[in-house]
């Protein structure tokens, strides 16, 4: 119940090294999704993270083995809002702790059709509280791990093996290149259908997935052009993932449909 991500660094220009570095949208499961986004000008990370909004979900993050690993750093979604907690192995419910240092952003029923909730908090690298994680920009990978409840209920207990998942080795080009496809972006978001994909590059195509991949359409991008218009009119409400191309890069962005 481990997930490796790999954060690679990339460069801001070809003198200064970027300030920010992130996971990138990484697909948990079926109706779960997570990216980490580490500032090091402000020494602040910010935790997205979509669940199903009837039940708890959680993720654990940090250096461990074997997920969800007792003694270390865990959040979950209590139907009311992200709480910090320590994890007391399996079977176990976590431990609340007396503070929460993770900051709310913005706590979303986003798709009531679709059930998910999406949470974005932010918190410092270093809370000074040994019991949180401390995040190090300078770190090339990260372990997370994630379980959600089986049963559509926020109070926690063992959740069964079938939902926990694992995930190795992902690699996903990071950072905030001014003319990299990772800095693109997509309005209106939520959308009704129509969107603009607007970069500072190229584009060559735009391929649109489900939330669990599925792949639904793609719309090729004439003259390479620096922006892009995408329809997705018709499709039910919910979280879709596009993936934006060109010569050299790939990279992905996600997009609500209400």
């Amino acid at each position: 119940m481990k997930l490796k991500i790999t954060l690679l660094l990339t460069l801001l220009s070809c003198a200064v090294f970027a300030q920010q570095k992130s996971t990138g949208l990484i697909t948990l499961s079926t109706n779960m999704a997570a990216s980490l986004t580490l500032d090091n000008s402000t020494s602040q990370v910010t935790l997205t993270l979509t669940g199903p909004n009837d039940r708890w979900f959680a993720l654990q993050f940090g250096s461990f083995t074997g997920g969800m690993q007792a003694g270390t750093d865990v959040v979950y979604w209590n139907n009311v809002s992200l709480v910090d907690a320590i994890h007391n192995g399996v079977g176990i419910a976590p431990s609340v702790e007396s503070a929460n240092d993770w900051i709310v952003i913005s706590n979303t029923n986003n798709s009531p059709s679709a059930g998910l909730r999406t949470l974005i908090y932010r918190r410092a690298f270093n809370t000074g509280d040994s019991n949180d994680y401390t995040f190090n920009y300078g770190d090339n990978n990260i372990d997370l791990a994630w379980a959600r409840s089986n049963t559509a209920v926020y109070s926690l207990a063992y959740h069964g093996a079938t939902n926990r998942g694992v995930l190795l080795d992902i690699a996903t080009t990071l950072g905030v290149d001014k003319f990299s496809l990772n800095n693109s972006q997509v309005y209106p978001n939520p959308t009704s259908g129509d969107f603009t994909v607007k970069t500072q590059t190229y584009l060559t195509k735009v391929n649109v997935y489900t939330i669990i991949g599925a792949f639904v359409k793609t719309i090729e991008v004439e003259d390479n052009a620096e922006n892009a218009e995408v329809n997705i009119k018709g499709l039910s409400t919910g979280i879709y993932m596009i993936e934006l191309q060109n010569d050299t890069e790939k990279s992905w962005k996600k997009v609500i449909v209400k």
